[in-house]
């Protein structure tokens, strides 16, 4: 159903739901973001409305909200362990087409790749996403270039206006619980999505991956990057994790087990017993990262890992651009036919 609410009565919606739901969605925080004077945009729980941050792109992706940064597995004593109950209230998470995408791959990590993650899939179980429209492209944004830039995927949809908002309610569960409120029906409107990005990017068709790695285009990024990290850890659909014993004080034998996020950029994710390693240089790595995202995953599952948020190149500190990165891959490829 669509429809239309004051802000007013959007809100007292919102507190009817917060009795089953915790909403989450991108807040602005005020100076914390790189510099001093600048704002950060992440996501938390919100209570109302105005807390949602619609105008700008949110630098840090929502994939923290159920993979966490770090995540108690169980806990363990010498003879036996337990694991820590989960929460009970279902979960409205706010995100941007991309990051539904996203949502998507991981969601083929966790649960259809091999044994279901049972940590995750009982966070996922829980989550509905409430959609947020683009009505402009962001800085560094190539979603299009992706195929991401639009979906259908949501249980409801919301479009901001000066005097209220548009809402697309598809799941029976919440249309039931703005049904009490004044409201506008059957009004005709259509989701934002954005049809054009400023950065385009030319996905290549059919890399060798053996020929790819032997480029010396990746040489550039011994030097230029510096194994931070960031780019992983903004981006909404990288997975990778450590594992972690923590032992008590007072008992050795006694503590816990936790999922640690790690990163294929980071020093010491491909160290082995004996000191050994895979990928010492970081262009190795940046090869790794790329290759994964726009090749490695879509000939597994047919359709690519990167989603085109731009994260990656926002959040990065010595300003390598992923999707610069591809585009020299497919002009190797053209060179190459």
């Amino acid at each position: 159903m669509k429809t239309k609410m004051t802000y007013d009565a959007f809100d007292k919606a919102l507190k009817l739901l917060q009795d089953n739901y915790t909403l989450i969605g991108p807040v602005r925080k005020s100076k914390r973001g790189t510099m001093s004077d600048t704002d950060s945009i992440r996501y938390e729980e919100v209570t109302k409305f105005e807390q949602i941050e619609f105008e700008e792109k949110a630098q840090f992706s929502a994939k923290e909200i159920l993979q966490p940064i770090t995540q108690v597995l169980f806990y363990f004593t010498e003879d036996e362990y337990k694991v820590p109950t989960a929460g009970q209230k279902q979960i409205l998470l706010f995100l941007r087409a991309c990051d539904v995408h996203a949502l998507d791959r991981v969601d083929q990590i966790y649960l259809d790749n091999g044994p279901v993650d049972p940590y995750y899939k009982q966070i996922r179980e829980r989550v509905k996403v409430a959609l947020i429209g683009c009505q402009h492209s962001y800085r560094n944004c190539f979603c299009v270039s992706m195929g991401t830039n639009k979906t259908d995927q949501y249980a409801i949809g919301v479009k901001p206006t000066d005097d209220g908002a548009y809402l697309d309610i598809q799941d029976s569960d919440l249309l039931e619980a703005f049904a009490g409120f004044d409201q506008d029906q059957n009004i005709v409107f259509e989701m934002d999505f954005v049809t054009t990005n400023e950065t385009i990017v030319d996905v290549p068709k059919a890399l060798d991956g053996q020929d790819v790695a032997q480029q010396d285009l990746w040489r550039e990024y011994d030097s230029r990057c510096v194994a931070c990290g960031k780019c992983n850890f903004v981006c909404p659909s990288c997975t990778c994790f450590g594992m972690q014993d923590i032992f008590y004080k007072d008992n050795d034998n006694t503590g816990e087990r936790r999922r640690v996020w790690t990163s294929c950029h980071v020093d010491g994710y491909t160290d082995m017993a004996g000191g050994s390693g895979f990928r010492k240089k970081h262009g190795d790595r940046m090869r790794f990262k790329t290759l994964h995202k726009v090749h490695d995953y879509n000939k597994r599952f047919g359709k690519h890992m990167c989603v085109g948020c731009g994260r990656c190149d926002d959040a990065c500190p010595e300003y390598i651009s992923f999707s610069s990165c591809v585009n020299k891959l497919s002009a190797i490829e053209k060179e190459g036919k």
